[in-house]
């Protein structure tokens, strides 16, 4: 009788925990891998802490909860050719050995960025820009050496990366000013060349916007009209509390799917906290300065705002649940809240609350509700 009544107890207090949203470790097996294996891959982006082997607790959640990870930051360009001539692929290698080993789809990220890319990539010994002809080389030579080391290997890239504004014109990078709009072509052109089998993908944020939207797929169409292989579309998820609308964002899944190539929603995360003066982009560049008043929760998140975050979430996976024969993969962009790069940016030293698990790795209820609402799906 004590023990039914210890049991009767514990089971609605984690229900009265789950209500408030504030964490409960659910008692379910199956984790987000499991329940949505028919229906698309769900992956995570991981950090060198993780690919090392340090932080032991995320990787456990990334070995339970994801059959799919992405190169957070350990092959972009800065990181990879600091100097150039003088690759280095230690994290790499490393990533893609955690990749192999535990069965993942390894995405790699990102061959052609304007951001985190080192100065010497686009100058001369005397700081001027460098010729066509020299940025075609320098390009072809990064992508061939990165992507034909992991041939096989590395199952999808993201080749170009932001390379459009939300109005929809080119993004007037040092690749757009030396070369136009070509470089796209000629950046899907090496890394197929250095891995035939390899997928590959553009990868840009704000893809609800119309014009942005309108222009990834005009780009995506001229791209196979000239024979060139572009297999899908990522449309990085980095989301406010009402950026985008679930309308506009499923127009941007239906139009992207009507190009012929898959769909993909990466770097997901949801902020909480305010946007300072409005801002809805996810361009790294941008910075604002810290402000008491914009850093509401430091000591947790209310129960009210908890519980929004968790609609939202769930709102989302009810959209990419309904496009499931369009969308490939969905991967959210880091393990913890902790590790977020929504802490830092686009202000400097903020406390959010992003992601899919808290700051202690345990779920927060939204998994729960995920693998709830994949059970209710039926496929078609």
């Amino acid at each position: 009788m004590t023990n039914k009544r210890l049991f009767v107890t514990a089971f609605f207090g984690c229900i009265l925990v789950a209500t408030s949203f504030s964490g409960c470790k659910t008692n379910s097996k199956i984790g987000l891998k499991d329940a949505l294996a028919d229906k698309f891959l769900i992956g995570t982006a991981i950090n060198s802490e993780q690919i090392t082997g340090v932080d032991t607790g995320s990787i456990q959640v990334i070995k339970n909860q994801f059959n799919a990870i992405v190169a957070e930051n350990v092959m972009k360009s800065e990181v990879i050719q600091p100097v150039e001539g003088e690759f280095n692929f230690a994290l790499a290698d490393q990533f893609v050995e955690f990749g192999e080993k535990n069965n993942m789809y390894v995405t790699g990220h990102v061959l052609i960025w304007h951001s985190q890319a080192p100065k010497w990539f686009f100058v001369d010994e005397k700081g001027n820009n460098v010729s066509p002809e020299v940025l075609k080389q320098r390009m072809k030579t990064h992508i061939s050496t990165l992507v034909g080391r992991y041939k096989g290997r590395v199952k999808g890239w993201d080749v170009v990366n932001e390379a459009i504004e939300d109005n929809g014109a080119w993004r007037k990078s040092k690749f757009y000013e030396i070369l136009g709009e070509e470089y796209i072509r000629l950046a899907f052109q090496y890394a197929h060349e250095a891995d035939p089998k390899a997928e590959l993908y553009y990868n840009d944020f704000s893809m609800a916007h119309p014009g942005r939207r309108d222009a990834v797929v005009t780009m995506v169409n001229k791209l196979k009209q000239q024979g060139v292989k572009i297999d899908g579309i990522g449309m990085q998820g980095h989301m406010t509390m009402d950026f985008p609308t679930i309308d506009a964002y499923e127009k941007s899944i239906l139009a992207f799917a009507g190009t012929g190539v898959k769909v993909m929603i990466t770097e997901m995360d949801i902020t909480v906290l305010p946007s300072p003066n409005q801002y809805k982009g996810a361009d790294v560049g941008t910075k604002f300065e810290y402000d008491k008043k914009l850093n509401p929760y430091v000591d947790g998140l209310p129960d009210s705002v908890a519980t929004a975050l968790h609609n939202r979430y769930a709102d989302f996976f009810k959209l990419f649940l309904k496009h499931k024969d369009k969308i490939s993969r969905v991967t959210v962009w880091g393990v913890n809240d902790s590790q977020s790069w929504r802490n830092y940016w686009p202000i400097n030293g903020r406390t959010d609350y992003p992601l899919l698990f808290e700051r202690n790795n345990s779920p927060k209820p939204i998994v729960e509700t995920i693998i709830k609402m994949v059970n209710e799906t039926p496929n078609p």
